[in-house]
Order: structure tokens, then C-alpha cells, then sequence
């Protein structure tokens, strides 16, 4: 696998930003077995990979075998800086969820090998990446086959007053979530709300991706959420896979083992690249 790390400007947050991509490349079986790895025009299926509030877009590489997962299944995966944005836009400053959702993907798109087909495309997270993924996957139904929330969902107009006090009261140093949705009072049934998103789709008759929510049997913090979340989805006629894994609390031998169980078998992933011709954009 070739892990890149980049630097670059982005429009939506006015200043430099980090993304962290891992691309499949050539394996040592690959090339003992004498086989033609590299084609061009090939593309690749592609995960995003949100980290939580407090972490940086290394956190996977240090914590989890992501690339050594990402590498067997033939998967490219991006993993973009948010800082504690609650992948949100600022109502004044930087706008992470329409760098995420709008710019990344043109970025992505332009400089890498990869597919941009729905079918081709997943999102995941844990916990404040959780509530991003699932965010973004119930406000752009279209673009992805699957989105795996990891120790946490999105928030609701019922439990956003409660995530702001319990922010403030774990960090007074994060953001206070107001400062990017307003009017707390007002976000139930906003477009800020997944919730209300996801019910529009469905009445619209818009199918929205298969939903995988993971916790730990013993994570107070978000297990409530979570089964919440997988709840509503379920009662709505979504595609939801939902377990609770006993034993575990908020920690990353719980998302390690979560993504390798979701990388091998959860997400519809071939194995393999997109050869050209048989992409159709």
C-alpha cells in the first residue's frame, strides 16, 4: 500500500489542511506470482474515514491496522482533518462539512485513481466521526452504498443540547456546538438534523445507503445513541445492520476490530480495481 500525507489549501476552510490516503499498490505475492498490477485507467473503490473529536486524521494509521486491511480488500481509503468541527460548517469561519461533502471529493477525483460510482463508495466513522458519516451519508444518499458508524450517530434535535453541555463540560477549549448549527432550539427538523434528511429521502423514495451501526456493550457514552439511531432507520425501511459487541467500552481495540470485521465482509467491496471499461461514468 502507499500511504500518502498531504498538505494542501482549501477554498471551504480558508487555510492549509491535512488528508491522509492509502492506495493500493503492488504486494509481495502480487509480484512473485509475476502479475500486472498496474493498469492505467484503473480506479478503485474508495472509503472515507472520519476520526473523532480530540484526533487528526493519523489517528487510523497509529491505532487501528487500517492499511494492512485496506491493502488485502484492493480498497483506497482518504482520511481528511476536521479537528472538533462536529463536521460542520462554522455559521462564521471554516466550512468542514462542505470541504468534505463538495471540495475533497473534486480533490480526490482529480488526483487519484479512484471510482466515483455510488456503488463504489463508503463512508465510516467513530463517535464525532460516527455522527459525520452518518450525517453525510443521510444528506447524500446518492453518493455512497454504505456507511458504517462506529461508537456513535448523528445528532438529533432531542440530544443536541445535551452534546453541547457535555462538550463544554469534558473540553471548555472545543467549540461550542452553536457556533455551527445556531439556534439549538431550531435543529430538529433542520438540514442540519440526519433524522429529518433521512425521512425526506424516503418519502421522496429515495433509497438511502445500507446503514451499519457498531458499539461496545459497555460504552455508556454512546451506546444509547446508537441504538437509537438504528431504531429510526430500521422503522423508516432502511437497510440497517446494527450489533452490540460484548465486553467492549470506547476504545480502539473495539474500532479495530470493527473495521477489519467491516472491510472483510460488511461492505460490498470487489477486491480488486476497476479496470477501464468497466466504469461507466
Amino acid at each position: 500500500m502507499a500511504v500518502i500525507r498531504m498538505n494542501l489549501l482549501s477554498k471551504s476552510l480558508g487555510h492549509q489542511t491535512n488528508i491522509t490516503v492509502i492506495l493500493p499498490t503492488m504486494t509481495y505475492d502480487e509480484m512473485a506470482a509475476g502479475k500486472t498490477v498496474y493498469r492505467p485507467g484503473m480506479r478503485y473503490q474508495l472509503l472515507y474515514l472520519l476520526h473523532d473529536s480530540h484526533g487528526d486524521e493519523t489517528d487510523y494509521l497509529h491505532f487501528t491496522s487500517i492499511v494492512r486491511y485496506a491493502d488485502e480488500a484492493k480498497l483506497a481509503v482518504v482520511m481528511p482533518a476536521a479537528a472538533n468541527s462536529d463536521y460542520a460548517d462554522y455559521l462564521q469561519g471554516p466550512q468542514y462539512f462542505t470541504w468534505i461533502t463538495e471540495e475533497l471529493p473534486l480533490v480526490l477525483k482529480t488526483l487519484f485513481p479512484i471510482s466515483t460510482r455510488r456503488e463504489d463508495t463508503f463512508i465510516a466513522g467513530l463517535s464525532m466521526g460516527a455522527n459525520g458519516a452518518m450525517k453525510i451519508a443521510c444528506t447524500y444518499p446518492d453518493r455512497f452504498a454504505a456507511a458504517l458508524m462506529m461508537s456513535g450517530s448523528a445528532r438529533s434535535g432531542e440530544n443536541i443540547a445535551e452534546k453541547a453541555r457535555h462538550r463544554m463540560a469534558f473540553s471548555p477549549a472545543m467549540p461550542n456546538i452553536a457556533d455551527f448549527y445556531g439556534d439549538l432550539t431550531r435543529f430538529a427538523g433542520s438540514s442540519f438534523d440526519a433524522y429529518a434528511q433521512a425521512q425526506r429521502h424516503i418519502q421522496k423514495g429515495t433509497p438511502l445507503p445500507r446503514m451499519f451501526f457498531t458499539c461496545g456493550s459497555e460504552d455508556k457514552l454512546a451506546l444509547a445513541g446508537c441504538r437509537k439511531a438504528a431504531d429510526f432507520l430500521t422503522e423508516l425501511g432502511c437497510d440497517v445492520f446494527y450489533e452490540e459487541v460484548p465486553n467492549y467500552k470506547h476504545e480502539w481495540d473495539f474500532w479495530d476490530l470493527s473495521l477489519r470485521k467491516a472491510i472483510a465482509g460488511w461492505l460490498p467491496l470487489r477486491r480488486g480495481p476497476i479496470l477501464p471499461g468497466e466504469e461507466e461514468e
